[in-house]
């Protein structure tokens, strides 16, 4: 046997190993925890009245007027959406 073939032939059983029983050791993401997922985020994007610009609920500046409650992406846009609220009175 020459030693070209026999490092073929150690390749190919080494192909085989990872193939069949490497990949069976190794848990599949569903086989994890559930601690070791990562978590699930999901956030409700919100549109701003005045730019139109869409923010995360979670990450939005908030003006409550009465039981309705206005998101913006910024300081700047609230004071604006107050300005012309105000122009409107």
């Amino acid at each position: 046997m020459s030693p070209l073939r026999i490092v073929i032939e150690l390749l190919f059983l080494y192909a085989l190993y990872r193939l069949f029983i490497a990949d069976r050791r190794r848990p599949t993401v569903r086989e994890r925890p559930a601690q070791q997922r990562p978590p699930a985020y999901h956030d409700e994007l919100v549109e701003d009245p005045v730019c139109h610009a869409y923010v995360p609920k979670r990450q939005a500046v908030v003006l409550q007027q009465g039981e309705v409650s206005h998101y913006f992406c910024s300081e700047h846009c609230r004071e604006a959406f107050r300005a012309h609220q105000g122009e409107k009175a």
